[in-house]
């Protein structure tokens, strides 16, 4: 088991899912990613940082930059938000396809910069 692994098992049920989907649209969306635990949480580092994630009681936070807030503005307007981080409320559906989009736009972004 890696600290990734680690990290989600000690949720209950209902979050340990969740996370375990974010972390499957990022290792399909980013496949040549590392996975390391950053600021204490699930990190993807490609060309540096690319995205984190974290579990809390009531949501998930996900972490795209501050760049992959302001180009998604208008779709997270659905979802608490601020500079660099969106929640994901436990009770609904992960929005799957904004998620993949924010991991592919960061990818686009990281790797121009290489």
């Amino acid at each position: 088991m890696n600290e990734i692994d680690l990290y989600i098992s000690a949720f209950p049920e209902p979050i340990r899912e969740k996370l375990e989907a974010i972390r499957r649209f990022i290792r399909e969306e980013a496949p040549e990613a590392k996975e390391v635990i950053s600021y204490r949480m699930p990190t993807y580092q490609l060309s540096g940082n690319l995205v984190h994630f974290a579990g809390y009681a009531r949501h998930i936070g996900f972490y795209p930059a501050p760049s992959a807030i302001e180009a998604f503005r208008a779709e997270l307007a659905l979802y608490k938000n601020s500079k660099g981080a969106v929640q994901f409320p436990i009770d609904e559906a992960l929005p799957e396809n904004l998620i993949r989009r924010m991991v592919r736009f960061r990818v686009a972004e990281n790797t121009r910069k290489k």
